[in-house]
C-alpha cells in the first residue's frame, strides 16, 4: 500500500532545502527525502562558499536571473535569521594591459544582467586595496559575500519542518512511475517505502538525471547527460595577505585560479577545472605547480611551501568537453509532460546564491501547472 505524500522534494543539498522551505511556507505538505546520512554532504559542502553578485553569466540566462535575484534574497534572508556572511568585495584584476579589455566585458556584461554596482580601479588604487597584489587595472564588486553554506541550509530546514515539513536521511529513490492518480516513488534505505505524491521536485544533484531516469513515464529525450568536472582548493599557510576575494580574469573557458577566505579568516586558492568520469573526491597532489604559476600571475608575493591541499568539489554538468558552458536546466510539466513534477539538472555554480530565487522559480511552475490532486 502506497503511502500517500503531498509534495516530496529529492535530495536535501542547499536548493533542495530551499525549494522545501518555499512550498512549505506556501501550506505544502513536504517530505524531503535525502539518500545520504546528512543534509547538503556533496555540491553545497564543497565550493567556495561565495555569494555572487552575477557579473559573468550570458543575458537573459537562467544562471544570470536566479544569481541576481537569489544574491539580493540572500542577503535579506542571512539579515532575517542570522545566518553568518559577510559582504567582504570581490576584485577583479588584470595583470596585463591585453587582459583590461576583459575587464570592459565584464562591466559591460554585469551591467546588461542588471549588476550595476562594479567601480573601476586603478593600479594604484588597487595597492591601496589589495598591497600584495599586482596588477595594471581592476574593478571592484562590493556586492559580491561569503556565507556559512551550512548554516544557511539549517535555517531552510528549519523554516520547512516549522511549517511541517519532514526530512527522511538514508531514504534513495530507487525508482518510480507516472501513474494517472499521481507520481510513484520507490524509496530504499533501512525502512523501505512506497510512496503515492501528487508533486515532486527533483532536486537530487548529481543523482537528478539518473533518478529521472529510474521513473517510468518521464520522456527519456528529455533527460539531459551527466558528466562531472573536479575542482581542487589549496590552502594557504601563514597570516591571511588579502582582505577581499580576488578573481583574474579568465584566459580559459573557466575563471582561472581566484582567492576566497572563508569566515574563519582562512585563505583558499581555487578552484582549478579538469573533467573526470565518476564522482571521486580523491586530491591529486601534483596540481601543486600548476596553482604556483597561475597565482603570481597575480600574488608575485606567494612562497614555495606555501600551499597546502585543501578539498575538491565536483560540478554537476549536462555539457561535456569542448561544448558551451550550460545554463542550468530547470524543467516543469511545460517541458516533460509530467504534471506536478519540476526537475532541476546541472545546478553549479552559482546555485548557492541562486537557491531562494530557484526555490521561487520552481513554486511559480508548479502554480502554473495543474499538479496531482489538485481540485
Amino acid at each position: 500500500m502506497a503511502e500517500k505524500i503531498d509534495c516530496a522534494v529529492i535530495g536535501a543539498g542547499v536548493v533542495g532545502l530551499a525549494v522545501a522551505r518555499e512550498l512549505a511556507l506556501a501550506g505544502r505538505e513536504v517530505v524531503i527525502l535525502e539518500a545520504c546520512e546528512a543534509i547538503g554532504t556533496q555540491t553545497s559542502s564543497r565550493n567556495s562558499e561565495v555569494i555572487h553578485a552575477g557579473i559573468y553569466y550570458p543575458s537573459g540566462s537562467l544562471k544570470a536571473r536566479m544569481c541576481v535575484a537569489g544574491r539580493r534574497a540572500l542577503y535579506r534572508y542571512c539579515a532575517e535569521r542570522g545566518i553568518d556572511h559577510r559582504r567582504i568585495g570581490k576584485l577583479i584584476v588584470a595583470t596585463t594591459e591585453d587582459e583590461v579589455a576583459g575587464l570592459r566585458k565584464y562591466k559591460a556584461q554585469a551591467e546588461a544582467n542588471g549588476v550595476t554596482d562594479l567601480v573601476w580601479r586603478s593600479a594604484r588604487e588597487m595597492r591601496e586595496l589589495e598591497p600584495e597584489v599586482a596588477c595594471v587595472a581592476g574593478m571592484l564588486s562590493p556586492s559580491t559575500g561569503i556565507i556559512d553554506s551550512h548554516g544557511l541550509m539549517l535555517a531552510c530546514l528549519g523554516d520547512a519542518e516549522n511549517r511541517g515539513a519532514a526530512l527522511a536521511l538514508n531514504s534513495p529513490v530507487t525508482s518510480g512511475e507516472i501513474t494517472g492518480n499521481g507520481i510513484v516513488l520507490h524509496v530504499g534505505g533501512a525502512e523501505p517505502m512506497t510512496a503515492l505524491c501528487n508533486t515532486v521536485i527533483n532536486a537530487a544533484g548529481f543523482n537528478a538525471q539518473a533518478v529521472a531516469r529510474s521513473i517510468r513515464g518521464i520522456p527519456g529525450e528529455t533527460i539531459p547527460p551527466t558528466f562531472y568536472a573536479i575542482g581542487h582548493y589549496y590552502t594557504l599557510s601563514g597570516r591571511p595577505p588579502f582582505r577581499h576575494l580576488i578573481y583574474p580574469v579568465a584566459r580559459q573557458d573557466w575563471l582561472g585560479v581566484h582567492v576566497t577566505i572563508d569566515l574563519g579568516g582562512q585563505v583558499k586558492f581555487g578552484p582549478d577545472f579538469g573533467w573526470i568520469d565518476r564522482i571521486d573526491y580523491g586530491f591529486d597532489e601534483s596540481r601543486a605547480a600548476a596553482f604556483y604559476t597561475a597565482i603570481r600571475r597575480y600574488y608575485p608575493g606567494i612562497k614555495d611551501g606555501a600551499l597546502q591541499p585543501g578539498y575538491t568539489g565536483i560540478r554537476p554538468k549536462i555539457a561535456g568537453p569542448g561544448g558551451p558552458a550550460p545554463d542550468f536546466m530547470i524543467q516543469g510539466p511545460r517541458e516533460h509532460g509530467v504534471s506536478g513534477l519540476v526537475t532541476l539538472y546541472g545546478i553549479e555554480s552559482p546555485g548557492l546564491t541562486s537557491s531562494l530565487a530557484i526555490a521561487s522559480h520552481v513554486a511559480e511552475l508548479l502554480r502554473a501547472s495543474r499538479p496531482f490532486g489538485a481540485g
